[in-house]
């Protein structure tokens, strides 16, 4: 509620006093507070931090500042958890945020919702999550590094034609190494689309296999310039080359993912140029030290050439007196070769001997005539086996018969016994009980077959019972 104004100037007395309204300070707060968050909807700031701290509560208290003023800001826990990177002073910030008033104290702050690096520093935090990755793949081993050629037959060099980078690359070739030929490859080293081109010379370099070694260079300058030795997609174009790649980007202090996927990083295209390229001046050095090694080694060489051959010709005969010494040598061994000769036929006579003696034994005649003894012998025994067997059997079988004909029908009917059965069915009655006066069977007995009536039928179980009788 609004305190009542006017015009005029106010009187003094009673009515003064009557229509004067005092707020609290507190009230006052509050009311600034409202019209504060009701009055300017969320919006972004851009700043740099500064005065941040962070409390026990775990919320974040900090200033952003530009180069005229600043605001205090306040992130709460709730938000500021789901931070990807960790604020520091110093820092340039964009945040999303709501105007409001810290009431125990009066004082104007911003309310932060949302935060994230502005700048370079987005640029460092894409930097930094690339790197994770592509390590964690394995394109920073250094198993997988390959060593570069000592003596390249080709260099090629991936950069910009009017760079200082590629000047200072030739300049040290032609003071180091003049006759190694280079390979440029022009791309653009910044820019919208660099990286894409980069990445696909790096590709084409590696199909067209002209050279042995790649450098991918440029010069010096901020993180953005540099940013396209940073993308994906160069990092993976190096991983993949055929050939080994070295990286020669910026000055010392730079690093880019392109230096740890590279075979070899080199602090700058100077330093790049001297790792590939051999010296001439040690090469030459080298040259000589061989040159004077050689010169000795065939000068000691033809020395020791020469004791040796005066040596031999101190050895050397006469070839009459050799023929005379090979001639007497061949009867010896002449000689030799006949005692030998007649020790053997002895040794060979002797062992025929001992293995006709034993195919006497070992005849096979001899071998017939057992066996086929042997053979009659068993044959007899068989024969005799088999008659024994037989009469076994045939007793056997008689008594079986013997037995089988005693508890055969025919036998049983010729006891006494008949087989009655149903005139027109032909099923045997077994139970008296089961049949009907006036109902036709047959008999068969042992001889021939009787064919009655049934006048009445008694069961031999009630036989006991006096006056029970069936019908």
């Amino acid at each position: 509620m609004s305190p009542i104004r006017s015009d005029s100037p106010p009187t003094p007395g009673p009515f003064l006093a009557a229509t004067r309204e005092v707020y609290t300070v507190s009230r006052l707060n509050a009311e600034v507070r409202a019209l504060l968050e009701n009055g300017l909807p969320p919006l972004w700031l851009e700043g740099e931090v500064s005065n941040l701290s962070r409390p026990a509560s775990g919320h974040l208290y900090l200033s952003l500042k530009d180069d005229q003023a600043q605001v205090r800001c306040a992130m709460f826990r709730s938000r500021n958890i789901t931070l990807a990177f960790a604020p520091a002073n110093g820092m340039h910030v964009l945040v999303r945020a709501r105007a409001g008033l810290y009431e125990p104290r009066g004082e104007f702050q911003l309310v932060l919702e949302h935060m994230e690096p502005a700048g370079e520093g987005a640029l460092r935090l894409a930097f930094e999550a690339l790197k994770r990755k592509l390590a964690t793949e394995g394109l920073f081993a250094a198993q997988r590094k390959r060593p570069l050629p000592a003596f390249p037959r080709c260099l090629g060099v991936i950069t910009s034609p009017t760079g200082a980078a590629l000047r200072d690359v030739l300049s040290v070739l032609r003071r180091r190494f003049p006759a190694l030929p280079v390979v440029v490859y022009p791309v653009p080293v910044q820019g919208g689309g660099a990286a894409n081109r980069i990445a696909a010379m790096i590709d084409r370099a590696s199909q067209r296999a002209d050279c042995d070694v790649l450098l991918v260079t440029r010069g010096g300058g901020s993180l953005e310039d540099l940013w396209a030795f940073n993308e994906e997609v160069v990092a993976r174009a190096i991983a993949r080359c055929a050939v080994p790649v070295v990286s020669g980007v910026g000055h010392e202090i730079d690093f880019t993912i392109a230096d740890f996927v590279a075979d070899v990083r080199a602090p700058t295209p100077s330093a790049a140029a001297e790792l590939i390229s051999p010296d001439r001046t040690e090469l030459g050095a080298v040259c000589r030290t061989l040159e004077q090694r050689l010169i000795r080694a065939w000068a000691a060489a033809a020395m020791r050439c020469g004791e040796r051959l005066r040596h031999v010709s101190r050895r050397l005969l006469h070839p009459g007196r050799r023929i005379e010494q090979f001639a007497q040598r061949l009867d010896e061994l002449s000689a030799r070769h006949a005692r030998a000769l007649r020790a053997r036929l002895r040794e060979r006579g002797a062992a025929l001997g001992g293995l006709r003696l034993r195919l006497r034994q070992a005849s096979p005649g001899r071998a017939t005539e057992r066996l086929r003894t042997r053979l009659n012998q068993d044959a007899r025994e068989l024969l005799r086996g088999m008659h024994a067997r037989r009469q076994t059997l045939v007793a056997r079988v008689e008594a079986m018969g013997r037995t089988l004909h005693a508890v055969s029908p025919p036998a049983t009917l010729a006891r006494g016994y008949a087989i009655v059965t149903r005139r027109g069915t032909g099923t045997i009655v077994r139970d008296a009980t089961t049949v009907t006066p006036g109902e036709l069977i047959s008999a068969r007995l042992a001889r021939g077959t009787l064919d009655a009536r049934i006048e009445r039928s008694r069961d031999d179980t009630d036989e006991a019972a006096p006056g029970h009788e069936r019908r």
